[in-house]
């Protein structure tokens, strides 16, 4: 594993450079396998340092995750910007977010090394992450009722109904497309959203 190093003073050590440790680390050996103490070494601070931030990896990685599902969300963001309401903005986006979620090296790290870490987020409680899901979708789905692209409903339980059609798209996108092509099924994705959300 290389070192990322930095020159600031400890105190002053962005959660960035720790997460990108702590990316390394997982996508190294797996979460179960990847102690603080590595994680310290390879950012290049002590390990006081990093328990301050964070107590434990689990609570790293969940900072982890909901770090690279922002980015993809903003990803999403930049995607749907040449549609032209906010039906075809939310369809595209959720598309993308599938796609760029499929091709995620710690989305791949955790479902295959550490799969059973994800259980309580889908059989107990919605994290961060999934929050953040939701929000995103209740935004667009108030959008598309108020240009006339979305059928009317209540948009907290649309949010949650499209949330729990696409968390399995997730989770497992590999196994599903190992006899039916990657495209297709998000085609086919695409086309039901677009279908249920019309007036």
């Amino acid at each position: 594993m290389t070192s990322i190093r930095h020159t600031s003073s400890p105190n002053r050590v962005a959660d960035d450079l720790l997460l990108d440790a702590a990316m390394e680390c997982v996508l190294a050996v797996g979460v179960r396998r990847a102690t603080l103490s590595d994680i310290a070494r390879t950012a290049g601070v002590s390990r006081m340092t990093l328990y301050r931030r964070f107590p434990d990896v689990r609570g790293m990685l969940s900072s982890l995750i909901t770090r690279e599902f922002g980015k993809i969300l903003a990803a999403a963001n930049e995607a749907v910007r040449a549609e032209q309401n906010a039906r075809g903005q939310l369809v595209v986006a959720a598309v993308h977010t599938i796609r760029a979620l499929a091709a995620n090296p710690l989305m791949h790290a955790v479902i295959e090394r550490d799969a059973e870490l994800l259980l309580p987020y889908i059989m107990e409680r919605i994290g961060t992450s999934q929050r953040m899901t939701e929000d995103y979708l209740r935004a667009l789905l108030t959008a598309g009722q108020a240009d006339g692209s979305i059928r009317t409903a209540d948009p907290v339980v649309q949010a949650r109904t499209i949330f729990l059609l696409l968390q399995p798209y997730a989770f497992t996108i590999r196994p599903s497309t190992s006899d039916i092509g990657f495209d297709d099924l998000l085609a086919e994705l695409g086309r039901l959203l677009d279908a249920a959300l019309r007036p």
